[in-house]
């Protein structure tokens, strides 16, 4: 059976397990996703913004945990969820340079919420994750401010759009053009069926490593790369560098579990964005956050009441759908995007824009 629909254009479906309604995080009830683009000339940048419920997190915080893979990365705010395993502000992806400005934003909505924030209460902890798109941005420039963080906040809607938007804007993958890809997955655990989402920020990978539901399109692309440039009597100074760049994944759930089960969750992620030919390289930051929205931690209370929660030897499917959703969120994010140029003429091609005979050459290359 051929993986890819060549009538509809629509990515392969990694996997067995059944897609959400959306087919992205916002599956997950409550979940919302926002995005604030910069798309003008060497400027090819922006900010996403994902919302773990339509409420103030802070006042209702959610539990989290992330698991770095590797960690060749500048996010703010990770010390704090590792150690109390909640989220207080909604988690925010740039490029970068953009981190402080948009922790900076997120410091300052918290405290036009919540005026005794680092006074009568204590202070609040930002959480932002960055990629590099300083191949097609002008990185430099830092234009990245706390205003697009308020329009992404803003913008936060369960129609998740995926591609060259938001954070997005100037990421590449697979030495193609990258961004957001968003994904989710229905499962049964523990005798109840859960949702589990996933949103990527996909810039990492070389060209031959691409590998889309176990076909080595990659390979095969680099290939006629090589017989195009041999034809051409050209070189190709790029084609032997190391994999590098990063990737965020972001999971959300609603089954009900504890910080320390989200960070076992969250681990499940590389499962997912091996499979799609990463190695973790060395200059590659590889972060995973999980949350769920079964419940929330009302600041500043003596108790807390937990729901029942799933069972560790029940989390097989969660794990899963995990996996799944993540390598799915990678291929939406290549599937989605559009050919974007960029400083000094910088142009990364889609999927799509580089590969004219997708459909048929997919066919072909998985019934090998």
């Amino acid at each position: 059976m051929s993986m890819f629909d060549s009538a509809s254009l629509r990515a392969p479906h990694i996997g067995l397990l059944p897609a959400g309604a959306l087919g992205t995080i916002a599956d997950v009830a409550g979940v919302s996703v926002g995005h604030c683009m910069l798309a003008d000339g060497a400027l090819q940048t922006g900010v996403t913004v994902i919302r773990p419920h339509r409420g103030d997190p802070f006042v209702d915080k959610v539990p989290a945990a992330a698991s770095v893979i590797n960690g060749f990365g500048k996010s703010i705010g990770l010390v704090q969820v590792d150690e109390l395993g909640t989220l207080e502000t909604p988690i925010a992806l740039t490029n970068t340079f953009g981190v402080g400005a948009v922790a900076q934003a997120q410091i300052g909505a918290a405290i036009r919420a919540n005026p005794r924030i680092g006074r009568e209460w204590s202070t609040v902890n930002p959480l932002v994750f960055e990629c590099n798109d300083g191949y097609l941005n002008d990185i430099q420039a830092m234009a990245v401010g706390a205003q697009h963080f308020d329009q992404a906040f803003d913008a936060a809607s369960s129609d998740v759009a995926s591609g060259a938007v938001g954070a997005g804007r100037g990421m590449s993958c697979f030495d193609l053009k990258g961004g957001i890809g968003s994904a989710s997955r229905v499962v049964g655990a523990a005798g109840r069926d859960y949702t589990v989402g996933a949103l990527v920020l996909a810039n990492f990978g070389r060209l031959p490593m691409l590998t889309i539901d176990g076909t080595p399109l990659g390979r095969v692309l680099a290939e006629r790369a090589v017989a195009a440039r041999a034809a051409a009597s050209t070189t190709n100074a790029t084609a032997a560098k190391p994999e590098q760049g990063s990737i965020i994944m972001i999971v959300a759930t609603d089954a009900p579990l504890d910080a320390r089960q989200l960070k076992r969750l969250s681990l499940r992620a590389a499962a997912g964005l091996a499979r799609t030919g990463s190695v973790y390289g060395h200059g590659s930051g590889d972060i995973a956050l999980a949350f769920s929205t079964a419940y929330t931690v009302p600041h500043g209370v003596d108790h807390v009441t937990l729901p029942p929660l799933v069972a560790d030897h029940c989390m097989d499917p969660l794990f899963r759908a995990c996996a799944d959703s993540v390598e799915q969120a990678i291929v939406d994010a290549l599937w989605s995007a559009e050919s974007v140029t960029g400083r000094d003429g910088h142009t990364r091609l889609s999927l799509r824009d580089s590969v004219p005979d997708l459909a048929q050459l997919l066919t072909a290359t998985s019934t090998c």
